[in-house]
């Protein structure tokens, strides 16, 4: 039901197209010291994306996000020892 979703990375040379950009995704945050907007796109959206944004001259980099990539259930992590003798206590 739910559509993957991707965020993108849009460096650029100047704020003054930043607004431009919400026709191609959801404008999620625009920085205006460090000059670059994060845009959430459709997961199979992205690559079409990154080249049509590339092209633009107002664009210096763009950048793809890793997180739906990355592994987030961790395995064999340790408990802390200390925490483990405080819960038994009650504390």
């Amino acid at each position: 039901m739910f559509m993957q979703r991707q965020g993108l990375v849009i460096w650029l040379y100047s704020l003054k197209q930043a607004k431009m950009l919400r026709r191609f995704g959801n404008v999620h945050y625009v920085s205006k010291r460090l000059k670059y907007v994060v845009l959430y796109c459709n997961q199979h959206e992205v690559e079409e994306l990154i080249d049509k944004l590339s092209a633009f001259s107002f664009v210096k980099k763009v950048e793809p996000s890793y997180k739906p990539f990355l592994k987030m259930e961790y395995e064999n992590s340790a408990p802390d020892k200390a925490k483990e003798y405080d819960y038994k206590m009650g504390i």
